[in-house]
Parts: C-alpha cells; sequence; structure tokens
C-alpha cells in the first residue's frame, strides 16, 4: 500500500498533466490494486486532496473544486499580472447573448419561448449556436406543448468556465442585471459587450444566501461525484 505523501505526489501530478478539471472516480483509477487502503480508498484520496489544498495556502494558485471534479488554477486576485503572459484579448460577448446565459442558467429547464417572453425579442439563432457550441447549454429535453420545443439547460463546462461547483454558487440576480447593463463609455456610446472575464470576476464573489435571487426556480443537473 502506498504511503500518503507517495498518494499526493500521484494526485498533484495527475491534476498538473490534466488539461481538464478530474474527479474522485478518475483519481481513483490512477491507483492499482493494494496501493490504496482496501477499507476506504475513496477517503484516502479525499485526505490527500486536503492535506494539498491546506499546503497551497499563500501561494500564487490552489485547489479548486468545480463541477467536474478538482483543478489547480491561479488565484483571482493575481489575474492583472498573469494575464500578461497573453497578447490576444479575452473574447467579448453581445449583452443578448448574456442575458439569455442568464435567464438559461437561473430559470432553467426554459425554451427559446420563455427566453424572449422574459426579453421582449426573439432570440437570434446564431446567440443559442454559439452557447451550444461552447458547451454551455444543452437540451435536456422537450415541453410537452404542440411543436415540444427543446427545453435548455446549463452544463458542467459552464459550471467550470465560471468556476461553481454547482448552480447554488450562482450569484443574486441583481449582480447579473448591473453587469450586462450597458455602461456609457466617455464618448457617451454605450458598450454593449462586457468582457467574459468580468463575468468570471462576478461569479468569483463569495456569495450569500439570498431568498430574492431566483435560486427556487433552478432544476440542478446532475454533476459527477467529485
Amino acid at each position: 500500500m502506498l504511503q500518503q505523501a507517495e498518494i499526493r505526489r500521484v494526485l498533484e501530478a495527475a491534476l498538473l498533466a490534466s488539461p481538464e478539471p478530474v474527479s474522485i472516480q478518475r483519481m481513483l483509477r490512477l491507483f492499482g490494486p493494494g496501493e490504496l487502503p482496501e477499507a476506504n480508498p475513496r477517503q484516502a484520496v479525499k485526505s490527500a486532496l486536503a492535506e494539498i489544498e491546506f499546503d497551497l495556502e499563500g501561494h500564487g494558485y490552489r485547489l479548486r473544486q468545480v463541477a467536474s471534479g478538482y483543478r489547480f488554477q491561479v488565484r483571482q486576485e493575481l489575474s492583472p499580472w498573469i494575464s500578461r503572459l497573453w497578447e490576444e484579448k479575452p473574447p467579448r460577448y453581445s449583452r443578448a447573448l448574456l442575458e439569455t446565459l442568464a435567464l438559461i442558467a437561473y430559470r432553467q429547464p426554459v425554451t427559446r419561448g420563455d427566453i424572449e417572453q422574459v426579453r421582449g425579442v426573439s432570440v437570434s439563432p446564431n446567440i443559442m449556436r454559439t452557447l451550444l457550441e461552447r458547451g454551455w447549454i444543452r437540451s435536456v429535453g422537450h415541453r410537452e406543448v404542440p411543436g415540444r420545443p427543446a427545453l435548455y439547460g446549463t452544463t458542467n463546462t459552464f459550471l467550470d468556465y465560471f468556476d461553481l461547483a454547482n448552480l447554488e454558487e450562482l450569484p443574486p440576480l441583481a449582480e447579473i442585471h448591473a453587469l450586462i447593463t450597458p455602461a456609457e463609455d466617455d464618448d457617451g456610446e454605450n458598450d454593449a459587450a462586457p468582457m467574459a472575464e468580468e463575468i468570471h470576476d462576478t461569479f468569483e464573489t463569495e456569495l450569500e444566501e439570498d431568498a430574492e435571487s431566483g435560486l427556487e426556480n433552478v432544476v440542478p443537473l446532475p454533476t459527477v461525484d467529485r
């Protein structure tokens, strides 16, 4: 049986090598027969992760649990410096796309008709295509009404991108509304394309439980065993 220090080294190496979050179930498959305690191998992995997380206090990166599993990531407060490693600017998304995504996240499962009823305008097929191609939303079924329109909900990819472990970590709707409301530029023009990193910063904020947040309308989607 491997010692705890060896288990930690394996997990650290796997987390560094993986381009995506690693679930507890995948971590268990890293070890062969007899390498983990037979009584409770899952607990041995979780204990090693807890030690890694504790030891990273004060470092420039941390161990973070998101919807799909665990990953190492740079601490948010260091992003102004780390972002200088890349010359390209982060993608910009239209106000309409962000409003559509927010409605799906907070009111899921919803149809395009539901979204159009709230926004008061039709939803562009390009917006739905973009959200589907990015893997942020998916069809979760059909509403049993004439025409059987598709119902949409968010995915684990959406949660991972916005650094969320589950839908309960979504910020209050008021914060999202303030973010996607166009702000006036210096020249008086309205900027209708907030950057994705600004959304990320808002979702990173530590949240308080708020009965007015609208989370009672959320239907959580299944997440993997972390």
